[in-house]
């Protein structure tokens, strides 16, 4: 999923068709599985809560070239999907990113989709979570496959499940920058969505010398894996990251600057202490970690926005801060950061003094008393 800057990237009408936050009803009945809701009851109230809502974005806009831009792979969290995260996306692109939001098919998602090949092909079923099915939208040969949330078996230890998943999440986001590079070089793409976005207008439009990746949550541990596995990546942020997936030996292997941006109200001592592991190394002057003040795990999903005080509170949707605020310390914090890495000439650096957690609404590091 890209978007661009309404500026220096759309060229669109006001009345331009803007893409559905929700865009199918399956992820509706994905997030009820991972909610361990009824699907048919949480529909409707979805629905009612989520279902008019759109991306701030033009849909298929044509792209206007304005340079090169810098790349970020942005990873989503356990039982979210590619659309949660707008309002990071959005303002990153509306800097001047190309952002990539990956939906992951390691069965952390809510709910994704692919296709495969149909029978008339020759090609053997393979083995599924939901049943192919014809779309429309789709070329002849191709069914829609659908597939959701995988939830711990009785007795399963999580551990081998979660660190299997980070490390083909890892790979996935390694995987969409490798198709960023090539749609980049002008290599002709097949889109089996069958949109009308132009890809070959975005030939020689960014800059390869300049990719983070940026994930939340179970996000935030695949951006330390990814790191860890691709040099092509120069910095990395985790929002909330939980860290339990990792193995011990990746922390030393980590070379790259990266950015902790925790809540204050998820984290705990056994999760920053494995966050610290990563200033071990001699690159531990760029590891940076702050905290913001009033927010909860939900915070960074678009979530919080969308639903009212009390439906929030209940939910763990929205902390005590507002959300608009601790949403733009993330932003300006993270283009801080990046900019001082990919030595990006913008004038985020005016917000430098984020990184140091220098705000009323922030917090150097973590309020979280840690084990000496």
């Amino acid at each position: 999923m890209f978007r661009f800057h309404d500026g220096s990237y759309f060229r669109a009408d006001e009345d331009a068709e803007r893409p559905e936050w929700i865009p199918r009803k399956e992820y509706l009945y994905g997030l009820a599985d991972f909610m361990k809701f009824n699907r048919n009851l949480s529909e409707k109230i979805f629905n009612y809560l989520f279902g008019s809502f759109k991306i701030p974005a033009a849909m298929n806009a044509p792209y206007k070239q304005n340079g090169k831009c810098p790349v970020i792979i942005f990873s989503h969290g356990l039982g979210a999907f590619r659309t949660l995260y707008s309002a990071i996306g959005v303002e990153l692109a509306s800097q001047g990113f190309i952002v990539a939001a990956v939906e992951h098919r390691d069965e952390s998602a809510s709910a994704t989709f692919f296709y495969e090949k149909t029978e008339e092909m020759g090609e053997k079923k393979k083995a599924s979570t939901s049943t192919p099915k014809p779309n429309p939208t789709a070329p002849d040969h191709l069914a829609e496959k659908w597939m959701y949330y995988r939830a711990l078996k009785p007795g399963e230890a999580e551990f081998p499940l979660r660190n299997s998943q980070v490390k083909k999440r890892a790979d996935e986001c390694i995987a969409a920058l490798e198709r960023l590079i090539e749609i980049n070089s002008g290599k002709k793409m097949e889109n089996v969505l069958q949109t009308k976005f132009d890809w070959t207008t975005l030939e020689n439009s960014m800059d390869l010398c300049r990719i983070a990746v940026m994930g939340h949550s179970f996000g935030g541990a695949t951006v330390i894996e990814a790191l860890c596995k691709e040099v092509k990546f120069k910095c990395g942020i985790a929002l909330d990251a939980w860290m339990f997936p990792l193995d011990d030996e990746i922390y030393v292997r980590v070379k790259q600057p990266v950015f902790f941006i925790n809540s204050e109200k998820f984290q705990w001592a056994g999760n920053i202490m494995r966050m610290r592991k990563l200033e071990s190394s001699s690159t531990s002057m760029h590891r940076k970690m702050i905290t913001i003040m009033g927010t909860v795990h939900q915070s960074f999903p678009d979530f919080t926005f969308l639903t009212g005080s009390w439906i929030g509170k209940i939910l763990k949707l929205k902390g005590e801060i507002d959300p608009q605020v601790g949403i733009d310390l993330c932003n300006k914090a993270s283009l801080a950061f990046l900019q001082r890495h990919l030595g990006i000439e913008k004038d985020f650096n005016q917000w430098d003094h984020l990184i140091e957690g220098k705000d009323v609404n922030l917090i150097p590091g973590t309020n979280v008393k840690e084990i000496s």
